[in-house]
């Protein structure tokens, strides 16, 4: 049985089908039925569940591992371990944002052309070995090198892992999906520091300092990790196999039909992917102002969140903590973030309140870096930490639920991948900007980077209150043309003639209006 049905009513004759051309591929997403149970659509979907989002969200685990075990490291004297100063770390830092930034819509665009199983799978191998062998090095020139080709092997997994899930599920399933892709990015932010306070105690194991340890067992863990994704994740739905065993179905022809035919009846558009994106697709993702006020809301939630996470154990440590359980005490706040923005992710799926969220959760932020700021001139130290647990539980889920939000407001593929690779660009320009804002001058207390922080979470929530007058509006008047149209039918239904003998009822279905169509033309 081919993947598609063309849909056609009861009033079709057997002498109709016969001589029915057949539908070409590229518009066979167009005359589509749903032939299929809610039963079996439910066990293909729990089937998709298990198979593709434990492996992308494990690949995220992986990434943040690697990217953010720095904040850890230099809770074990890696900075006077290797010679460099507080600033001259920030730079480090800078450098992974700038090669993210650098390489990110090429590495998109790779992706779309070879498939994401394929390119994520190389991506998690390349950050692993890059995560690996930066444990060796020993000097600033080593560090500013391994820090950018991190960034540089890590460009395109995000975004790339964002625009898998927005082809395999519905518009009104991504959402509550981005938000578990990002529970990798979570749990590896969490894990990261409690993992660091076992593995730093490492310190003096083969003559090598902790923190060499925590980057390389972190890196092999990556690469392991690697393989699995290159025999499990499927690569697409004309590629529903692993790159590691291609000839092994992960779906079966059924699962694929209900799986794509579901995905293409609730947007079509995804139905019409080419090969490459070409110069319109460019121009539409660009002329967008939507996608640039999410860039805009990404670049003021990300930068604060990304220095603070780096000096997250630092500020713990500064409270009086001892310097390796400050990793442990840090790690408190991102477990506690997940149930929370589980919460907030489920709201904004089941009630369709995608602007909603976003702006609370970014006032929850800003109320995180308010606290800081004042807690810093009182001297009670569970207070101080109290400041840095609220901070962490609400510092990063308002970003997914922005790329969800800009996801939905996207047409097609092209403009979705595009979007989604700018938003992500966005975030690591963040990163650029928010490794500078806790500087050593500015120690212990950080007066000035809170103060900051706080202008600019402000911001934030302005710009995501004005997206959400949009919506709004655009909801409104959406509803009010479907009345005015329903009222016009109405009209037009009191004028129009009874059926009659004479009267021919139409009879042919979307299928065959096409090929009536193309016969018409000459195509057939």
């Amino acid at each position: 049985m081919g993947f598609f049905k063309a849909n056609k009513t009861h009033s079709v004759t057997s002498r109709d089908t016969d001589t029915t051309p057949a539908i070409p591929e590229d518009e066979q997403h167009l005359a589509l039925q749903r032939d299929w149970t809610p039963a079996e659509e439910k066990a293909a979907k729990r089937k998709l569940d298990l198979v593709i989002m434990p492996l992308l969200t494990m690949g995220f685990f992986c990434l943040q591992l690697d990217r953010g075990n720095m904040a850890n490291a230099i809770t074990d004297n890696f900075i006077e371990d290797i010679g460099i100063t507080q600033n001259r770390f920030n730079i480090g830092q800078q450098m992974l944002s700038l090669g993210i930034v650098l390489f990110e819509i090429p590495s998109n665009m790779v992706l779309y052309r070879v498939g994401p199983g394929k390119w994520l799978t190389l991506q998690l191998f390349l950050f692993g070995i890059v995560s690996t062998f930066q444990s060796f090095q020993t000097n600033y020139a080593g560090f500013i090198t391994t820090r950018l080709l991190l960034g540089i092997t890590e460009s395109g997994f995000i975004p790339g892992g964002l625009w898998t899930l927005s082809t395999w599920y519905t518009r009104k399933e991504t959402a509550k999906r981005v938000m578990f892709f990002y529970f990798g990015n979570q749990f590896g932010q969490a894990s990261a520091k409690l993992l660091a306070y076992g593995i730093l105690h490492m310190r003096g194991v083969a003559g090598r300092p902790g923190w060499f340890w925590l980057l390389f067992l972190m890196g092999i863990f990556t690469i392991a990790c690697g393989f699995v994704l290159g025999f499990f994740l499927p690569d697409s739905f004309q590629e529903p196999r692993s790159t590691f065993l291609p000839k092994i179905r992960i779906f079966t022809e059924r699962e694929v039909h209900i799986l794509r035919s579901r995905v293409y009846l609730d947007d079509p558009a995804k139905g019409r992917k080419k090969r490459k994106i070409g110069r319109a697709g460019f121009e539409k993702a660009f002329t967008s102002w939507r996608m640039y006020v999410h860039v805009l809301i990404t670049l003021c939630n990300n930068g604060p969140q990304r220095g603070f996470d780096t000096y997250a154990p630092t500020l713990v440590r500064g409270f009086g903590f001892e310097a390796l359980s400050a990793n442990a005490l840090a790690s408190v706040g991102l477990f506690l973030q997940i149930p929370v923005s589980f919460g907030f992710s489920w709201v904004s799926d089941r009630y369709n309140r995608r602007g909603e969220t976003v702006t609370v959760g970014l006032t929850c932020h800003l109320i995180g870096y308010i606290f800081n700021r004042i807690f810093t001139e009182i001297p009670n130290q569970g207070l101080r930490y109290f400041g840095v647990v609220w901070t962490q539980v609400f510092g990063t889920f308002s970003h997914p639920l922005n790329i969800s939000w800009l996801s939905l407001a996207c047409t097609d593929s092209e403009e979705r991948a595009l979007a989604m690779a700018m938003v992500i660009i966005g975030g690591n320009v963040a990163g650029i900007y928010g490794a500078q804002l806790f500087r050593s001058d500015d120690s212990p207390r950080y007066r000035r980077a809170f103060s900051i922080d706080c202008a600019i979470l402000a911001f934030a929530i302005v710009l995501a209150a004005g997206r959400l007058w949009d919506d709004t509006r655009n909801k409104v008047r959406a509803k009010t043309g479907e009345m005015a149209s329903q009222e016009s039918y109405s009209d037009d239904e009191k004028g129009a003639p009874s059926p009659s003998e004479d009267t021919q009822a139409p009879a042919v279905t979307h299928a065959k209006e096409l090929s009536a169509s193309r016969q018409l033309k000459g195509t057939t």
